[in-house]
């Protein structure tokens, strides 16, 4: 915007001065050539009243010849020439002599006004000597055109700086004037870029800029400070709602545990049933948690080798999937990209994934990883050899309770959808080719100078960070 507003503010400056300044030279070159004109024919004028008074009045020709050193002191050249065109009087120098001074005065004999030629730098005018009908003779003077050619220059040249100096002070004025509206609106561009990453105490600078620009961040702190409030509050309601829920079903499953201590076969399977009843519902609520806080997350990205937490998931899940005698292997397709994601999501995003493949895969089956760079993301493949989804299924799987076919919640994969989306990736569902599921993820890629988290390079693993802030819901969709 800056750029913008100063070349605009620039190029109009540019069309005023030239508007401006140019026809102003014009002008003033015209008026210094009529005025040095005008001064060349009043001293031929005078020559010619002298000349008058030697070729009419038969008198000295020492007023004439005076004249004519006069004007041979000033750097002109003048002569004197009879009716009949012939030369009486000259100074020095020749350049009132020469053809184009004689056809000049044939032309004022005979009674014209012809233009003054221009013969080897210097300027010609002639004046006819006595009535302008029958003239006794014809003055001629050739000046120098030196000074006018300086006199012009000298106009430009002054123009020329005026009109530079004009497009500098607009310059400058026009850099201040964008810096004034334009910083400001980057400022609080990048603080809407940092509250959407999840800073939610960000707020804008309200004391700069003009009027408009200091309501519209007057506005967005009013719009922060309530989205701040909204959040927090919703993340009190799920703590509330979480020790309001795991308290009871933990002092039932305990009073279970209980009475199924020394009771008779038939009331301890009723019990044993209780209890599976209760595992479940605990389960149900852990999902449910899981799933408010990841539709509440506001992650701050951060550099994520993607394979080095696919290669830890792998290695952490390799215990469950021998145990069901499941291959869980992982594959990459060149140098291991990394992403832009919230802390830990990588990992959650895994974990169901892989939790509900080695649940949905029978024995011997194989479940397998493949991480790859495709233009400006990363993606991630997680298929399996399975009985796969139908395409009724997959169409509502990634919502909530979605697929009726699911083994577990049906809330994993809704949370996977989310944690992907809300790190500005895409998340598909697709059958793999001989029988089973694939589920395709793909990430932005981590870019230094776009990341708005200050420069910031330090690339997790996995390992580094707590990924408890969304448990799995169960590990299975």
């Amino acid at each position: 915007m800056t750029r913008r507003i100063s070349w605009t503010l620039l190029v109009l400056t540019s069309v005023l001065l030239v508007l401006a300044v140019v026809p102003l030279a014009v002008l003033m070159t015209g008026r210094e050539r009529v005025t040095y004109r005008d001064s060349q024919r009043s001293a031929t004028r005078v020559i010619a009243a002298a000349a008058e008074e030697h070729l009419s009045d038969h008198k000295p020709a020492l007023t004439m010849r005076r004249e004519l050193a006069a004007a041979a002191r000033a750097g002109d050249c003048a002569a004197v020439y009879d009716a009949s065109a012939h030369l009486v009087a000259s100074t020095p120098c020749t350049a009132a002599q020469g053809e184009e001074a004689v056809e000049l005065v044939r032309d004022v004999l005979a009674g014209h006004e012809p233009e003054p030629p221009e013969s080897e730098g210097r300027l010609l005018a002639a004046e006819p000597a006595g009535e302008v009908r029958r003239p006794a003779g014809a003055a001629v003077l050739a000046r120098s055109a030196a000074p006018l050619d300086a006199r012009i220059a000298a106009i430009w040249g002054w123009s020329a700086v005026i009109g530079v100096a004009g497009l500098a002070a607009s310059m400058v004025l026009s850099v201040r004037l964008a810096r004034w509206v334009g910083r400001p609106l980057s400022v609080l561009d990048a603080s809407a870029r940092r509250l959407g990453e999840g800073a939610l105490d960000e707020r804008a600078d309200v004391g700069s800029g003009p009027p408009e620009v200091r309501r519209l961040a007057g506005t967005f702190n009013t719009m922060a400070a309530r989205t701040e409030a909204l959040v927090h509050g919703h993340r009190a309601v799920i703590a509330d709602v979480s020790h309001q829920l795991r308290t009871p079903l933990a002092a039932l499953r305990l009073r279970l545990d209980v009475l199924a201590t020394g009771a008779e076969d038939g009331i301890a399977a009723e019990l044993a049933a209780a209890q599976e009843e209760i595992a479940r519902l605990s389960r149900l609520v852990d999902g449910l948690l899981a799933v408010a806080r990841a539709e509440q997350a506001t992650p701050r990205p951060t550099a994520v080798r993607t394979e080095a937490v696919v290669a830890e998931r792998v290695a952490a899940w390799s215990p469950v999937a021998e145990e069901r005698g499941v291959r869980l292997a992982a594959v990459s397709g060149g140098p291991s990209p990394v992403v832009a994601s919230g802390a830990g999501h990588l990992e959650q995003i895994l974990d169901n994934l892989i939790a509900n493949a080695v649940e949905a895969v029978d024995e011997d089956g194989s479940v397998t990883l493949d991480v790859r760079s495709e233009g400006d993301f990363a993606r991630v493949r997680v298929r399996d050899d399975g009985p796969g989804m139908t395409a009724e299924a997959k169409e509502v799987a990634f919502r909530r309770f979605g697929n009726r076919e699911a083994r577990g919640t049906g809330l994993g994969l809704a949370i996977v959808h989310r944690l992907v989306t809300v790190n500005g990736g895409t998340a598909r569902l697709e059958d793999t080719p001989g029988g089973g599921l694939t589920v395709e993820l793909r990430l932005p890629l981590w870019r230094e100078s776009g990341s708005g988290q200050g420069g910031a390079t330090k690339i997790l693993t996995g390992s580094e960070e707590d990924v408890s802030e969304f448990p799995s819901a169960d590990g299975t969709a």
